[in-house]
């Protein structure tokens, strides 16, 4: 395992009237970090089926450096700024994970699907 990714997955609420405000900002960060960062292969953003403004984020990254060239990052952090008002209460940390499946070679091969927006 000591080649594992190292993965976190975040629950986001935002405040009813800046949902879309939020999505657009979150999708063009998310476009933006799988296209300029190299060592971050996985960056999901999901909603709630009963909440529609409850989104989880499920991102996964080469290594601990990765994650903290990400939260360092210029692209991190105008996003994080951008959104700050439109959060309900705090981003929530539920996990930070380590891959067993798929391989490091099988997140390498995925990240080009990942472009295809």
């Amino acid at each position: 395992m000591d080649d594992a990714m190292f993965g976190g997955f975040f629950v986001i609420n935002v405040k009813p009237e800046y949902r879309q405000p939020f999505l657009d900002a979150s999708i063009f960060q998310a476009q933006n970090v799988v296209s300029e960062e190299p060592e971050v292969f996985q960056f999901h953003i999901m909603v709630d089926e009963t909440n529609p403004n409850r989104f989880y984020f499920y991102e996964v990254f080469r290594n601990e450096a990765a994650v903290q060239d990400h939260w360092e990052s210029e692209t991190f952090n105008n996003w994080l700024n951008t959104v700050r008002k439109m959060l309900d209460g705090e981003i929530e940390l539920v996990a930070r994970m380590r891959s067993l499946f798929p391989t490091p070679k099988g997140f390498e091969a995925q990240k080009a699907s990942l472009l295809l927006w």
